[in-house]
């Protein structure tokens, strides 16, 4: 089993900046797939970015440059560093993890005053 554990939520005025973190219990120097997702009152789930075992990125369009995902395999530890941020990104944002099968954090909650 892998525990998933985000942290860095909060809320914030739009316009301004969060950077969340995901601590892995295992290595994630072997993950195939690292992701952030996020999931809207009344929307489904969707994804935000994510990236893999070869550091390639990919961000959903709404993004638009303004978060970078990034991982620290010292750490075990995959980000989220969030900027530009509006009232639509209102979330509880979700840490994504892939080895032989999928694992999720507990969602942390990013609220964007307007």
């Amino acid at each position: 089993q892998v525990a998933l554990v985000e942290s860095g939520g909060g809320l914030v005025q739009a316009g301004g900046s969060l950077r969340l973190s995901c601590a892995v219990s295992r290595s994630i120097f072997s993950a195939h797939f690292m992701g952030w997702y996020r999931q809207a009152p009344g929307k489904r789930r969707e994804l935000v970015a994510s990236i893999n075992g070869g550091d390639t990125t990919n961000y959903a369009d709404f993004v638009n440059g303004r978060f970078t995902i990034s991982r620290d395999n010292a750490k075990n530890t995959v980000y989220l560093q969030m900027n530009s941020l509006k009232s639509e990104d209102t979330a509880v944002y979700y840490c994504y993890i892939v080895y032989d099968k999928g694992y999720w954090g507990q969602g942390t909650q990013v609220t964007v005053s307007s």
